[in-house]
């Protein structure tokens, strides 16, 4: 005996078939390419160094000073990190002398006194300076001080020794903190 609802339903899902075994769709394609990149970036602060070229410079002294070591899977932190231009604003010769393996003390003191420990946004930081009355102290793990202050919305990093950072990006995270990338190096006094 001939049913024809239930012939109709068997005859519209062979017709879907062929469509479940096509190519996606440019925006499943799409979704699915976002959460594969996604997947591939880098996780901790470690490894967002060494993936991005403008801050290798900050990834070697990171490593030459045995710091990335302690950083890798530990935290959460803060990480106030300069770019290849502002090592670059060094004089030539004196750069080269601080990247070697032979400074490993001056190395983990500049380490250290970019890094924070805890998660500060640029958010916390910029609540902290209101709070503060215009500026904050932000202690280091290194046992310096970085003062903080606004310049309009850009946050603005004061070092030991009296040299000033802007914030350029702020709040690369990752899965053991908070990056903060700077257009000059902060050095402790």
């Amino acid at each position: 005996m001939f049913n024809a609802p239930k012939f109709i339903l068997a005859s519209t899902l062979l017709a879907m078939l062929p469509a479940c075994s096509q190519e996606l769709s440019k925006e499943e394609q799409e979704i699915l390419d976002a959460r594969i990149a996604d997947e591939a970036q880098p996780t901790n602060m470690i490894a967002i160094l060494q993936d991005n070229p403008d801050l290798s410079t900050a990834s070697i002294l990171v490593g030459l000073s045995g710091v990335g070591i302690e950083m890798q899977d530990n935290g959460p932190y803060t990480a106030f990190v300069a770019t290849n231009e502002a090592f670059n604003k060094l004089d030539t010769q004196a750069l080269s002398e601080l990247l070697s393996a032979d400074n490993k003390e001056e190395l983990a003191s500049i380490a250290e006194y970019g890094l924070v420990k805890g998660t500060m946004t640029s958010a916390d930081i910029a609540k902290a300076i209101t709070d503060g009355g215009g500026s904050a102290s932000i202690p280091t793990v290194g046992g310096g001080v970085i003062k903080a202050t606004m310049d309009g919305d850009a946050i603005v990093l004061e070092d030991g020794a009296g040299n000033k950072a802007t914030v350029t990006k702020a709040d690369v995270t990752s899965s053991n903190g908070t990056m903060h990338i700077v257009d000059n190096l902060l050095m402790p006094k």
